[in-house]
């Protein structure tokens, strides 16, 4: 028996050029008028929502998911469907833990530009001025890259560059696996294209201890989690204990038959870019967040962050061609601009700028999608690798929120599923 390999099983996960393991993101959008919004959904059309999600679940083969939905500050919806593990009878619901994975950059960039609040640091900063032994390959991009290109896939490493040093679990620590940097080499100019990392994210996080004088683990708990209250989230599964309410992933034996898979072992090293564990019910309050610009909902104005570091981490740094959509009834989700910025992906959806990420590990996938102008995020968690499962339930989600109807997206992501099986079957 052999596991569908992850790389081949996430190449669905997007069938509009989104990513997941190693993802790929979308850009910072120009301002745009965005229609107004409907009404909130009434119990009929949430119903509709939750059949819907029922027969992704049927169709891409998820054992588990939870969905949260949040507008205007408050939680319309957050719940789960199925199971934790196949087999088992216990349900995913609103508190079940999945892992995040590269949902985990936006926490980095959040750090650093918390810090720069602090007045600890600016993240055009020299990388250099706060580690002084960083090195890449190449000595004129050790003098130059500043603390937001660790955040942006712009370096000139190649996709996935590095990985081996830390993924699957390795024994070198943090600050071992940035030392080693200076060993791997540069496929691309520095600033000119768009290519996928972790490795930087954990020099990113380096930064954060550096400046903040306490390990990365201890700035999320303290300076993040405990303010929002995010009780139900975890800085890796190191953490995880035996009674915590955790889904397990699961993945295809010879391609056709689902099973769970052994808990993956921990990011112990790079955990910056991927580590975190996380509900939908923490997410929500993540996400109310964020869309309030950094001010914590309920606080009377409290925030962990301002408005202008909102503003920079929400700026295009890195363009990304568009592509056309793999099939053509996809087409309406097809961005008209793409780019990333500081661990975020950005977009555009019906006139309106979507700011998103998505995650993805060994049996778990996950996207987390924000419409700033229209306060509305969605969250959506995964016990499969099938990123077209997560792909569809968001979009129907915002159809949902924007009181648009009428698109089968169901349709749309098992044609584009189909096609990327035939495609790999030719190869």
């Amino acid at each position: 028996m052999r596991i569908a390999p992850l790389a081949v099983a996430l190449a669905l996960t997007l069938s509009a050029g989104m990513p997941a393991f190693a993802q790929q993101a979308p850009a910072a959008a120009p301002a745009t008028t965005a229609p107004a919004t409907a009404a909130l959904p009434d119990m009929a059309r949430l119903a509709r929502f939750d059949a819907f999600v029922e027969a992704v679940q049927k169709q891409f083969q998820v054992p588990g998911v939870a969905v949260a939905i949040v507008k205007d500050g408050q939680v319309v919806m957050e719940r789960g469907y199925g199971v934790r593990e196949l087999g088992k009878p216990a349900k995913v619901d609103a508190h079940t833990m999945f892992a995040i994975a590269s949902n985990t950059k936006a926490f980095t960039a959040a750090a650093l530009n918390m810090l720069q609040d602090d007045g600890k640091l600016k993240t055009t900063d020299r990388v250099i001025d706060h580690l002084p032994w960083f090195r890449m390959s190449d000595a004129y991009v050790t003098r130059e890259m500043r603390i937001r290109d660790l955040l942006a896939h712009r370096s000139g490493l190649s996709l996935g560059a590095g990985d081996l040093l830390y993924w699957p679990t390795t024994t070198y620590s943090t600050r071992e696996v940035a030392e080693r940097l200076k060993d791997v080499p540069l496929t691309g100019g520095f600033r000119e294209q768009y290519a996928y990392d972790n490795i930087l994210f954990g020099v990113a996080q380096l930064v954060v201890e550096q400046a903040s004088g306490m390990s990365y683990k201890q700035f999320l708990q303290t300076r993040i989690w405990q303010p929002l209250g995010m009780t139900e989230t975890r800085y890796n599964s190191d953490d995880l204990t035996p009674g915590d309410n955790v889904a397990v992933g699961h993945a295809l034996y010879d391609f056709k038959d689902l099973r769970p898979i052994p808990r993956p072992t921990s990011w112990r090293n790079v955990s910056g870019a991927g580590g975190i564990y996380s509900s939908v019910h923490d997410l929500a309050k993540w996400m109310n967040l964020q869309l309030a610009g950094g001010e914590i909902p309920g606080s009377g104005g409290r925030r962990l962050f301002s408005q202008a570091r909102q503003r920079e981490m929400w700026t295009m740094l890195t363009p990304i061609p568009v592509g056309k959509p793999s099939v053509p009834e996809l087409a309406a989700a097809a961005p008209n601009f793409l780019g990333y910025a500081q661990g975020w992906q950005l977009s555009d959806y019906a006139g309106h700028r979507l700011v998103w990420h998505t995650g993805g590990w060994p049996g778990q996938v996950s996207r987390l999608t924000l419409l700033p102008d229209a306060r509305i995020g969605v969250v959506v968690l995964t016990s499969a690798e099938a990123g077209v499962a997560f792909n569809a339930i968001t979009y129907e989600a915002l159809d949902m929120m924007l009181g648009k109807d009428g698109h089968d997206w169901l349709r749309g992501y098992a044609a584009a599923q189909a096609k990327a099986q035939g495609n790999a079957d030719e190869i």
